[in-house]
């Protein structure tokens, strides 16, 4: 018997990815996001005790759902959810590999690590105590130097909280890290911006990026570049506007 309900649903889903992929509407993005958001749900709950936050790995989980949802075609008659779990996973896959261990470890060194942190509980459970080094050593037939350097690399693999407090001579003011490392460097959000802007100018046509470089940029009049170009100052006024709607909404994704 086949379900007509079900068959209703995936038109009304296919409807949504429609109007989307045509109108790039961010509350129909939106929309679409409520309806697929279990998929990061389940496939970050894969990934949990692995050194890293469940929530960390969620967020970066809806990213990657956000991430698929914008490169959808659904005139190439993939399902979207066979498009979008592999998009999710490489999402994860990509944090991990690039924050999981903060400073790069020898594979060797990772993989002994992780067996003597294993080790570790096991013998914490088995002698009702914390395991020496000397424990270790002998249950993983391995030196008490190589037990040494795995716990050290350990402590790389999770980055310590910028809130963490400190002991300070004055009773009535607490210490952070953060208050005893780096500032604050106004050319991180002018790097951020500076790539932002180039990488949404880059959707833009030639035409456009022409217009919007020589008006922005170059600090030319809409008259010089309707000269420049051999088009009306009215085309050039409304190639303007529309190329800044697109770059607003690039902004507000």
């Amino acid at each position: 018997m086949i379900d007509l309900s079900q068959n209703s649903k995936s038109l009304k889903n296919q409807d949504l990815f429609l109007k989307y992929n045509k109108t790039r509407d961010i509350e129909i993005r939106n929309e679409i996001f409520e309806k697929y958001k279990y998929m990061p749900e389940i496939i970050s709950k894969k990934y949990n005790n692995r050194g890293i936050e469940y929530d960390d790995i969620y967020q970066i989980a809806c990213m990657g759902l956000i991430y698929a949802i914008e490169r959808y075609d659904i005139s190439r008659g993939f399902e979207f959810t066979s498009f979008a779990t592999p998009t999710i996973l490489g999402e994860i896959k990509r944090y991990f590999r690039d924050k999981g261990w903060f400073i790069k470890i020898p594979r060797k060194i990772q993989e002994i690590s992780k067996k003597v942190n294993d080790t570790n509980i096991l013998l914490s459970n088995k002698l009702q105590r914390t395991p020496s080094v000397k424990d270790i050593a002998d249950f993983m037939s391995c030196t008490e130097e190589e037990v040494l350097e795995a716990f050290e690399a350990g402590k790389m693999f999770n980055s310590q909280s910028l809130d963490t407090k400190f002991d300070s001579n004055n009773e009535e003011s607490e210490i952070t890290l953060m208050d005893l490392i780096g500032e604050y460097d106004k050319h991180f959000s002018i790097i951020e911006n500076k790539d932002f802007i180039q990488k949404s100018i880059n959707k833009l046509n030639e035409l456009e990026k022409q217009i919007i470089i020589n008006r922005y940029f170059n600090n030319k009049t809409q008259s010089e570049i309707a000269n420049e170009l051999n088009i009306s100052q009215m085309t050039v006024s409304r190639i303007e506007k529309k190329s800044l709607e697109k770059l607003r909404i690039e902004l507000n994704k």
